[in-house]
């Protein structure tokens, strides 16, 4: 897997985020990812809110009105609300003071929507036929001190390698296993992004195993097949342990 990251000017407030992508990455080759940090789109879509306190009370009022679900800052011990939002289990929702100014930067807007347009800028600018389109941020792992890349949408190719009724070493057949394709690509790009001042937040990823793209954009039915609700999950011991507030939308 060959993995590259691009830079780019300094994105603000309103930026053109085709021109952007038009500017820092010159070709797209077929068969390749672009993977795009959520925060540039974020800065494109002006999803920026002025800070206007050091006090953590205003960073969860805002996280309280982003999250799907959400756990008051009272259950950690670092004072940081833990939140469901765009089934993804996060951290403050995903609001970010990194890289941000003195201003909080909120995930981006109709995320499916927007990676689905970007996915077909890319095919008619690039002239393209075999296209992926990934957006991330960086999570961290329960147990597990750093953060690493997650993909919060992605378009143009399927998202799961299913393994279950193939056969192990041994002719035991699979039963559960698929790997999750978009996760496994963000991972690889964040880490050669970067998180601090790379101003890295294009990156293309090409020659992955396993890939099947697509000539179209997601369907319901297949987003709704990657995601489990906490019920079902296999962590829903802890997950339905506690009691979610619904976000304040």
């Amino acid at each position: 897997m060959k993995v590259k990251a691009f830079k780019t000017p300094i994105v603000k407030r309103n930026d053109d985020l085709k021109d952007i992508i038009k500017i820092a990455v010159k070709t797209v080759p077929e068969k390749s990812i672009l993977v795009i940090t959520s925060k540039i789109i974020s800065f494109c879509q002006g999803r920026i809110k002025e800070k206007t306190s050091d006090d953590r009370e205003e960073k969860h009022k805002i996280a309280a009105k982003e999250a799907d679900f959400y756990l008051r800052s009272s259950y950690s011990q670092y004072n940081m609300m833990l939140t469901i939002k765009n089934s993804t289990l996060a951290v403050n929702a995903g609001i970010d003071e990194s890289n941000a100014d003195g201003s909080y930067i909120l995930w981006p807007k109709d995320i499916q929507k927007t990676t689905n347009q970007i996915w077909a800028f890319l095919r008619e600018y690039y002239q393209l036929e075999k296209v992926g389109v990934i957006v991330t941020d960086s999570k961290t792992i329960p147990l597990r001190w750093g953060v690493v890349g997650t993909a919060l949408s992605h378009c143009g190719f399927k998202p799961l390698h299913d393994y279950r009724g193939q056969k192990d070493l041994f002719g035991r057949e699979m039963k559960m296993s698929q790997i999750n394709l978009v996760e496994a690509v963000a991972v690889s790009a964040v880490l050669e992004m970067g998180e601090a001042a790379e101003r890295t937040p294009l990156c293309l990823v090409e020659n992955i195993n396993k890939i099947k793209f697509q000539d179209r954009t997601p369907t319901k039915k297949e987003l709704k097949e990657l995601r489990i609700s906490p019920e079902d999950d296999v962590y829903s011991p802890l997950l339905t342990a506690v009691t979610w507030l619904k976000g304040k939308k």
